[in-house]
């Protein structure tokens, strides 16, 4: 074989093997979610995650516990207590992805006033890449 037909070979496999890599990502949060409640909705807002690389979309799940609390300030250990969970499929583009989102708590029997909802154990995780985000809230 010729000897710039070698090197020709050789460096289209170099570039063939640089090209995944290059498009690899090294996904991180940018910013912090900010979780806001009114009443029994909770909101999630300004969730960004940037380094992604060329994934098309990425599966996030935001999950809360919901709990009624008497005007005693007390959470009576009776059923009134709930999970609300969102799953987001969020595309991609240019490496980053925004999302937002909404969860409502749905109690039996209601949890009316003067009773008032507070969501523990928030979570907001990006499942694709096993990426939980920080956030500030309520």
């Amino acid at each position: 074989m010729p000897r710039l037909a070698k090197i020709l070979l050789l460096l289209t496999i170099t570039a063939g093997l640089a090209v995944p890599a290059a498009l690899a990502g090294s996904p991180h949060q940018v910013g912090t979610c900010t979780a806001t409640q009114s009443g029994n909705v909770l909101t999630i807002d300004n969730c960004k995650e940037a380094g992604l690389g060329d994934e098309a979309q990425i599966n996030v799940t935001i999950s809360a516990t919901a709990l009624c609390i008497n005007n005693g300030g007390k959470h009576p250990k009776a059923v009134n207590k709930t999970a609300a969970t969102a799953n987001l499929v969020v595309p991609v583009q240019n490496g980053k992805a925004e999302f937002d989102a909404t969860l409502t708590a749905t109690f039996s029997p209601d949890c009316s006033p003067p009773m008032t909802v507070q969501f523990t154990d928030i979570s907001i995780v990006d499942t694709t890449n096993g990426i939980t985000l920080v956030f500030t809230g309520p």
